[in-house]
């Protein structure tokens, strides 16, 4: 990681995430990549696209991955020593888009669905959803497969995490993946200003919990695969808000100490 622990601080700090940093070897990834195919094989794609929550509880190759060398730092960098892993899920969003070669009757290539269907993610505030206070949550998006514009990217409004906590509705346009199917109205959103964040398979984003962000549909005939992993520091707690309900089942102290023991898990 040749940028300094101190400047990733001073550009998370004003833009709200960071991009194309480091994670895995090539072995690494390898690895990775063959574990998961084997999710795949067991559980279909239907069901790996969105429904791999938490199981780090359940594979080791997983938490490893929550606990990474190259992740903690960073992570410890911008929310503090003491790091509580609040929750992870794998996100697949699998090819749409039909090879040339099955073209319609009229010459035309097109997605298995109508383009307005496909699966996206609208624009939203992950703090949204978290139910959480007392500290910030931070996302890691941990990339298996290459993360490009054309495989729908991460998109994100650049300090826009310094708004505090906007609107959201239920989204209009089918094929939200977010699972409460919301959005931030798109006149809140500050469009024009969106980044694209490229990743290659074993780099990672992160970004704070209150940043506007987005990812349009998979139109390429690619995989678009990640590990979202969220962190919190140890002072942050669960509160009670039906807007926001949540269950922190699958905690753990992902390094440093817990004096807080704000969650009941596994956190000593």
């Amino acid at each position: 990681m040749t940028t300094s622990i101190a400047k990733l601080q001073e550009i998370y700090n004003q833009q709200g995430f960071l991009s194309a940093l480091p994670v895995l070897d090539e072995t690494e990834l390898r690895e990775a990549r063959r574990a998961f195919s084997e999710l795949e094989e067991e559980f279909g794609e239907e069901y790996t696209q969105y429904s791999l929550h938490n199981v780090h509880l359940q594979y080791p190759w997983v938490k490893d991955l929550t606990k990474h060398p190259q992740i903690l730092p960073v992570v410890k960098a911008i929310i503090g020593p003491d790091v509580i892993l609040l929750d992870s899920r794998f996100i697949c969003k699998y090819p749409t888009v039909k090879p040339k070669h099955q073209e319609n009757e009229e010459g035309e290539t097109k997605p298995d669905v109508e383009e307005n269907e496909l699966p996206y993610v609208a624009w939203h505030q992950d703090m949204r959803y978290w139910g959480i206070a007392g500290g910030p949550v931070l996302s890691v998006w941990l990339a298996l497969d290459d993360s490009l514009k054309e495989n729908g990217a991460l998109q994100v409004i650049p300090g826009s995490h310094c708004a505090g906590m906007l609107p959201h509705r239920q989204a209009v346009r089918p094929g939200n993946m977010l699972s409460v199917n919301q959005e931030i109205p798109e006149e809140l959103v500050q469009a024009d200003e969106a980044v694209i964040c490229p990743l290659l398979a074993g780099q990672m984003s992160v970004h704070d919990g209150f940043l506007v962000h987005a990812s349009d549909a998979n139109m390429s005939q690619r995989r678009r695969c990640g590990f979202v992993i969220r962190y919190v520091p140890t002072c942050a707690y669960p509160i009670q808000d039906p807007n926001r309900p949540r269950k922190f089942h699958a905690t753990e102290l992902a390094c440093g100490a817990d004096q807080f023991k704000h969650f009941s898990n596994k956190t000593a």
